[in-house]
């Protein structure tokens, strides 16, 4: 009679039969494959050396150092691209009589294969370089150009060596050498920033932040769920707009069109009419809360990112949502329009950043190097060049691919904003009421904000939401969490000797990705 147990007895004896039957093997290496180690080294043989796979082995050094296998530590006789024939490096200069360009070769003027060295060494002293010597040397000229010959770009070159030409009567081989590490350069002295207005009004988180193309005034959205209008020189209200019913998230103002667009937690992106005050069209399609909007700078076309992972182009006339930007797998906290493609840029809170063909509609590029939620993009405004903040780095990129260009770390934040002048300073602001100021060209960080919260507030309540230049470049203004807008300018009276520059030329140690 079979004899009945319960479910729990039954699953730990199952367990325990399938722990005895694997425990053995547990700490056991997997057993290298020969056939697939081969395969896996001509692979990786031809991926990285297939550049210069072309260029000439040198026999006799081969020798010295102990057979011709000892380049090759993974037994292949032949590199793939020279199967079948045998590798010969032929010293030219070591004969009397060497053809003439155009010359039939003969038994008697054949170069020698295999000369004795000191021959070899005594003739190559004795003669001027051949013109063979001369192609083989240009042809390993450099790192650089061996890159270029194989199409991938300079950048991807080890850091630290790069080959270098020693040339002695012309009888040196190119040789590896080691090349000092690049350093930084000095970066461009830019006066630091001060503040010297703080403006308060609003009721909640001021969450966004846009300047008039005119520049006489600029504009406000808050977690209070109204819009403000402030006169950029004096710092005065000059307006409210209520119509939203949760926090808005985003505004800009339209250079084409008297128009004002924002977009909030409440789903909706509206357009205000500047002449009349009034929400004159709405732009229905988003499934959450719009964390953003950008208008494009030549075309009637308004971009929108939302927490429902997706941006959307909407044409601003006709209120029809022209693509929907699906790829993303998390909410979109950015975007960014351009007239140069790609069109648009987002970024988003699943670590990735997009580069998107704004006519079909799909994505070109997607840049992975991020390990944390992307909030804030910038492009720069004479470079085709833009920067991606994140709580791991700061990252600067190349159009139009997304070139990685350099890591600008040590704002160790969560990182809600940054802004970019044609001076070259890349401002960005922290989620702990930090703001670090930058070279955009170097990188190098050279000053460093922490401005105290207005009297009343928490010291937790400070954080920096949103931050841009004016028109003129010549303010900073921000939007922050204790319900002001603080406006820095540069400081006039500081020069070189006042405040200079604490930079040395160090060796760049900055991560790849």
């Amino acid at each position: 009679e079979v004899q009945k147990h319960s479910v729990h007895t039954l699953v730990f004896r199952s367990l325990k039969r399938t722990h005895d039957m694997f425990v053995a093997d547990n700490a056991k290496p997997i057993p290298l494959d020969d056939e697939s180690h081969k395969v896996k080294m001509a692979v990786k043989l031809r991926t990285e050396y297939g550049s210069v796979l072309h260029m000439p082995t040198l026999k006799e050094n081969l020798r010295e150092k102990g057979g011709p296998n000892t380049g090759d530590p993974y037994g292949q006789k032949q590199y793939s691209g020279n199967q079948g024939q045998e590798l010969e490096y032929l010293i030219t200069g070591t004969h009397p009589y060497p053809p003439g360009p155009g010359v039939a070769l003969t038994a008697d003027t054949k170069v020698q294969r295999m000369p004795s060295e000191s021959a070899a060494q005594s003739l190559a002293v004795a003669l001027p370089p051949s013109q063979s010597r001369l192609d083989a040397n240009r042809t390993a000229a450099g790192v650089g150009d061996i890159y270029r010959h194989a199409g991938i770009a300079e950048r991807s070159q080890p850091p630290g060596m790069s080959v270098a030409m020693v040339e002695g009567s012309g009888n040196k081989n190119s040789a590896l050498m080691a090349k000092k590490a690049p350093t930084m350069p000095k970066p461009q002295w830019h006066p630091p920033w001060k503040l010297y207005r703080v403006i308060s009004g609003h009721l909640g988180w001021v969450r966004c932040i846009a300047v008039e193309p005119g520049n006489q005034w600029f504009v406000t959205g808050s977690a209070d769920r109204t819009i403000k209008i402030w006169d950029l020189a004096s710092g005065k209200l000059k307006l409210s707009l209520t119509g939203h019913i949760s926090t808005v998230r985003g505004v800009i103002v339209s250079a084409r069109s008297p128009y004002l667009f924002s977009c909030g937690e409440d789903k909706q992106v509206k357009c205000w009419d500047l002449e009349y005050n009034k929400v004159i069209r709405h732009y229905h399609g988003h499934l959450s809360a719009v964390y953003g909007l950008d208008l494009h700078p030549t075309i009637d076309v308004l971009v929108t990112c939302s927490r429902d992972s997706t941006a959307r182009i909407w044409d601003v006339r006709t209120k029809a949502s022209v693509h929907t930007l699906s790829g993303h797998t998390n909410a979109v906290a950015t975007v960014k329009c351009q007239a140069a493609e790609p069109q648009v840029i987002t970024g988003s809170h699943d670590t990735t950043i997009r580069l998107w063909d704004l006519v079909a509609g799909k994505t070109r590029v997607t840049l992975t190097n991020h390990k944390k939620s992307v909030r804030a993009v910038v492009l720069h405004p004479r470079h085709y060049t833009f920067a991606s903040g994140s709580p791991d780095n700061i990252k600067q990129w190349k159009f139009p691919d997304g070139n990685f260009i350099q890591n600008l770390p040590g704002h160790n934040a969560i990182i809600n904003t940054l802004a970019v002048n044609s001076d070259g300073v890349l401002v960005s602001g922290a989620d702990n009421g930090t703001m670090h100021l930058w070279d955009w060209r170097t990188g190098y960080n050279f000053q460093r904000v922490h401005a105290a919260v207005q009297p009343g507030s928490l010291d937790s309540e400070s954080g920096i939401f949103a931050c841009i230049f004016d028109q003129s470049e010549s303010r900073l203004l921000t939007a922050e969490a204790d319900k002001t807008i603080k406006v820095y300018k540069e400081d006039e009276t500081a020069t070189e000797e006042t405040h200079p520059i604490s930079w040395k030329p160090e060796i760049i140690k900055r991560k790849r990705f």
